[in-house]
C-alpha cells in the first residue's frame, strides 16, 4: 500500500508545478510559511531533514518545506498521522510547492514536537538521491 501511495504522490507532484514555485526555492519562503523552530521546540536545522518551514494552519500534514545549509529547497514533506491511514483518509492533490520531484521516500516517525502522534513522513525530494547528503549533517 505504501509503495502505491508513494507512486501516486510522486506522479501527482511531478504533474503539479504550481505558479508559486519560485517563492519557495530559496529560504525563507514567502508568507504564510513560518520557520518551524520558531513555532515548536525543535532545532533550526535537523540532520537528514534540513531547516523546516510550514504554514501553521496546515499542521500536521503540511506541506513542510526543507532547506539545506545554503538555503536551497531540497524537499517537501508531508507528515501523515497513522490514524489517518488506519481510517483510510484520502489525501488528494499532495502538491510539491518546489516543483520537480526527483524521488520519494516514506519514513515512520514515532512523534516529535509539532506532530506528537505517530506518523509517516512522505518526502518529495527535489534533489537527487546523491544530493540528499546536503542535509545529512
Amino acid at each position: 500500500m505504501l509503495k502505491a501511495l508513494a507512486l501516486s504522490v510522486m506522479l501527482a507532484a511531478v504533474a503539479a508545478l504550481p505558479a508559486s514555485a519560485a517563492n519557495v526555492q530559496k529560504e525563507p519562503p514567502s508568507a504564510p510559511y513560518k520557520k518551524v523552530c520558531t513555532l515548536v521546540k525543535l532545532p533550526c536545522f535537523i540532520p537528514s531533514i534540513g531547516t523546516l518551514y510550514v504554514q501553521p494552519k496546515t499542521i500536521p500534514e503540511g506541506p513542510w518545506l526543507a532547506y539545506d545549509h545554503k538555503g536551497r529547497l531540497v524537499s517537501t514533506i508531508y507528515m501523515i498521522p497513522i490514524k489517518d491511514f488506519d481510517s483510510h483518509k484520502v489525501f488528494a492533490d499532495l502538491a510539491a510547492p518546489g516543483g520537480r520531484v526527483d524521488h520519494v521516500s516514506i519514513d515512520f516517525n514515532a512523534g516529535h514536537p509539532g506532530v506528537e502522534e505517530p506518523h509517516y513522513h512522505i518526502v518529495l525530494w527535489h534533489v537527487s538521491k546523491a544530493q540528499e547528503s546536503l542535509v545529512a549533517k
